[in-house]
């Protein structure tokens, strides 16, 4: 019954955000700032779901002007959780088909996001090379989930190269978001849910990549996320026990 009522609110916030963002963007449409504006909206989920959030390493985007953030994507719970992590000027990246999402997929395109065409691999090329041109137009940054989809419990996916070819093409470095794991911290149907720690972690410099070892860097990155996540799930469960809420049980 929790879930329920939680989810109602949720869809009700929602819309109330899509159809305020349409005339709050109108006069600046697709403006970077609208999507740091929305994120800290956004970021108040996480009381109505119960989460005990701590966030770390915000001072790590400090005096960069542009960067590549990525993070791990778990769930549709990351809006609830990874919101707060999101620096200004920052957009993300999505598919075009988001944009027929009734009311969110609206409210993202007008707050600025990117959508590109991702089954169209043959325009993969002419693709990167225009989002780089506008982010440096812009002067923004990106936010990118690099598994490309969600891993629904199961740890950290692979990771596509896009977004480390497009930190070497535009010259930027990447920024890693780490988020511990919310599958067993999170029941939408309990009252007071567990702990959930993100940490965005030191700048990685791009400057000596080429485009030929994109795969390299994001081998790189994988590793440095996947043992960061491990340690910051182990430290939000020690942390749940002292504070006696249960982990969820898996199905």
């Amino acid at each position: 019954m929790l879930a329920v009522l939680r989810s109602g609110i949720a869809a009700i916030f929602i819309i109330f955000m899509a159809c305020f963002s349409l005339i709050y963007c109108a006069f600046s449409p697709k403006n970077p700032k609208h999507v740091y504006f929305f994120c800290r909206w956004f970021h108040q989920l996480h009381k109505l779901i119960g989460i005990h959030l701590i966030q770390r390493g915000l001072h790590n985007a400090e005096n960069i002007p542009q960067a590549i953030y990525i993070s791990n994507h778990q769930s549709i719970l990351d809006f609830a959780v990874a919101p707060g992590m999101l620096r200004p000027n920052t957009v993300s990246l999505g598919k075009k088909s988001l944009l027929w999402l009734p009311f969110f997929g609206q409210l993202y395109w007008i707050t600025g996001n990117i959508l590109i065409d991702r089954e169209n691999k043959t325009k993969a090329r002419n693709t990167l090379q225009e989002v780089v041109k506008r982010l440096h137009q812009r002067q923004a940054s990106l936010w990118i989930y690099p598994e490309g989809t969600r891993s629904q419990g199961r740890g950290l996916l692979p990771f596509k190269t896009g977004a480390f070819r497009l930190a070497i093409e535009a010259g930027i470095p990447i920024i890693p978001m780490c988020v511990s794991a919310t599958d067993s911290a999170i029941d939408l149907n309990r009252r007071q849910n567990g702990t959930v720690i993100t940490e965005m972690l030191a700048p990685i410099d791009t400057s000596n990549y080429t485009i030929k070892q994109a795969r390299e860097l994001a081998e790189l990155c994988h590793t440095l996320m996947e043992t960061r996540i491990q340690q910051l799930t182990e430290e939000a469960q020690k942390i749940d026990n002292e504070r006696n809420v249960s982990p969820v049980q898996s199905a």
